[in-house]
């Protein structure tokens, strides 16, 4: 089995680390100049190792491997949150460059913007299997300032750049090494994880029509506070929502606001946003049916009529049994008994990439469960023994 060379790929990581460094993490949001500096330096890693590099007209950096195949796709991103994490997709990428450099034939690729700093998300990965349309680029702005997605490509140097699409035919699947971003691994003292699915988003906008009024002369039985009946709902929904999900179902209201949000006026509107996330689409399904019985019980108690949008209806990506196969045995060999296989409860670029060809997915543990925040780390040991499950397991996918 191919030996990566752990001190190399640590360098790698903790080099990759000092651009936009802040605290103990990172800041380098999509098209930065930070962010554009680390796309340079991964090509001048890519060109050294004897891959040919190259970057698109999305900021998708790519590595193509120079000799003959079967070959494998091994990336992630290199964008981080704002001020957050320095291992969050530069550890999957920084691996692709050690099976590189340990022989293994494999392309190399850093996918732009998974963190969604634009709108639509997923920019890079959507966009190299031929899902982000023109129109969608013309349509997006920065989250954090408005910028229109093309005044950003231009200010990075990539505006007229052509898109780049996978090849038909030229790799036999796709590994992704990421953080687990949770507790599970560490609270069960294992050191690695296969995964077996990345799950399923599904995001609602539940809107609440009330009567703004005083709140100092309405009394409290003639009041339609929009407010208090989103907070009654958001309250049903955590206590149903058990009967209906699995064991690692998710959800959360992300973001409540009241209209005017003046602490003297009755909210006369109030808007939730709400996710839910499993790997199980008969589970997604029980839940959607249970949260949209949940809100026509509101509509049938409360003064403040409620309405829902479904806004996004993710479809979950299964890993490849094959893949997971050959990852179970590589962990078995170097991590004997530390090891276990889990859903992944955050999106990845893996998911776009399944749509195209096998995919598969390896977690080091995460100190804390800390992640899109500065703390963010992982031992030194643990990353470089994912690494080297990572080669062990795709060099036995390769000779399968």
């Amino acid at each position: 089995m191919p030996r990566i060379d752990a001190e190399r790929f640590l360098r790698d990581l903790n080099d990759l680390r000092q651009i936009g460094a802040y605290k103990t993490g990172v800041h380098r949001p999509t098209y930065s100049p930070q962010d554009m500096e680390s796309r340079r330096w991964l090509m001048e890693r890519m060109a050294e190792i004897g891959l040919e590099p190259s970057i698109d007209g999305i900021g998708n950096v790519y590595g193509r491997h120079k000799g003959p195949g079967p070959h494998l796709l091994v990336g992630s991103h290199i964008e981080s949150q704002n001020y957050a994490g320095w291992l969050d997709g530069a550890l999957g990428v920084v691996a692709g460059l050690a099976l590189a450099r340990a022989g293994l034939p494999v392309d190399v690729c850093a996918f732009a913007d998974e963190e969604g700093h634009f709108e639509g998300g997923f920019l890079g990965s959507r966009s190299i299997i031929g899902e982000l349309s023109e129109e969608e680029i013309d349509r997006s702005r920065s989250r954090n300032d408005g910028t229109p997605l093309r005044e950003a490509l231009a200010a990075a140097g990539l505006a007229g750049k052509p898109r780049m699409t996978l090849e038909p035919g030229r790799h036999k699947g796709f590994f992704e090494m990421h953080i687990e971003q949770g507790r599970v691994l560490e609270s069960s003292g294992l050191r690695i994880g296969v995964v077996t699915g990345i799950v399923a988003i599904w995001q609602y906008r539940i809107v609440f029509e009330g009567q703004q009024n005083h709140a100092g002369t309405t009394t409290m039985a003639e009041r339609r506070d929009a407010g208090l009946s989103a907070i009654r709902l958001l309250a049903r929904i955590d206590e149903e929502f058990p009967r209906v999900a699995a064991e690692r179902s998710v959800w959360t209201a992300g973001r409540i606001t009241l209209d005017p949000g003046a602490p003297s006026i009755i909210p006369g509107r109030a808007e939730v946003l709400f996710q839910f996330r499993d790997v199980s689409p008969e589970v997604l399904e029980r839940m959607d049916a249970a949260l949209r019985a949940l809100v026509r019980e509101s509509n049938r108690r409360e003064k403040c009529p409620a309405t829902i949008e479904q806004m996004s209806r993710a479809t979950p990506a299964l890993c490849d049994p094959a893949m997971m196969a050959a990852l179970d045995a590589a962990a078995e060999e170097e991590a004997p008994g530390a090891w276990s296989r889990m859903p992944s409860g955050a999106g990845h670029d893996a998911q776009y990439i399944a749509k195209r060809m096998p995919v598969a997915m390896l977690f080091p543990p995460s100190i804390g469960g800390i992640s899109h925040h500065w703390t963010e780390d992982t031992k030194p040991e643990d990353l470089a023994l994912a690494c080297q499950v990572l080669a062990n397991g795709a060099a036995r996918f390769l000779a399968a």
